[in-house]
């Protein structure tokens, strides 16, 4: 899943980054309000982190504008306030959950976890191309019922690959999917890790799954198909 976390106190954005780097979301980060919404316009997301107290555009004005060019992206609002009406007006501009600062990771997680779930709706969180299987909440990867472990990269990549089984993923969107928007996209890094997927899911007595689309992009699918 991609994040979008918008913080102007770079200690606390990169605290929060890497948190949840650590948990497979892939992570961009802006620093002002403005830049959030422009990010948000252009990006797809799963979920949306924002502070309140931003500069140049604050957290209720950010979310109030996102809501009203329907981008309906569920947002968690930070802050440092807590009064009632803090949070209502929070709530009111179409935010969908408040945590307040000081608040433990763990707690952040969570909350983040159950925007994810009400998103998702009532999916299934597994999923497979032949005997290969990816379970998201868990973040085992098997084929043929032998667990195959993936570094965090890996695993981002296989899962957007799953998501849009039997279409073509462009490498750019595979490389905005792992790294954020500052990242160059002439690089061969999604190679790299093409072929190290490979090394580890497909073997000479297994058939193949993910397939080069020449010009375009790579695809997953079943090997029939």
């Amino acid at each position: 899943m991609k994040i979008l976390l918008i913080e102007d106190e770079k200690k606390v954005a990169a605290f929060i980054k890497k948190g949840l780097e650590e948990e497979f979301f892939t992570v961009d980060v802006a620093y002002d309000g403005k830049e959030g919404f422009n990010l948000a316009c252009v990006e797809t997301y799963d979920i949306i982190i924002s502070d309140i107290m931003l500069p140049i555009l604050d957290g209720i004005q950010l979310t109030k504008a996102l809501r009203e060019k329907s981008i309906a992206t569920p947002l968690l609002l930070l802050t440092v306030k807590d009064a009632v009406k803090d949070k209502v007006a929070g709530l009111d501009a179409g935010a969908d959950d408040y945590l307040t600062k000081p608040f433990a990771f763990e707690e952040l997680l969570a909350r983040v976890r159950a925007l994810a779930r009400r998103n998702e709706g009532n999916l299934s969180s597994v999923l497979s191309v032949a005997d290969l299987k990816l379970d998201q909440k868990t973040h085992k990867v098997s084929r043929a019922d032998k667990e195959i472990f993936l570094t965090q990269k890996e695993y981002a990549i296989l899962e957007l690959l799953l998501l849009n089984k039997n279409s073509i993923v462009s490498r750019t969107r595979l490389i905005e999917h792992v790294y954020d928007y500052h990242f160059d996209t002439g690089s061969n890094v999604i190679e790299v890790f093409i072929n190290k997927l490979r090394a580890k899911i497909e073997t000479e007595t297994t058939p193949q799954l993910i397939f080069t689309i020449r010009g375009s992009g790579y695809m997953i699918k079943n090997p029939d198909v």
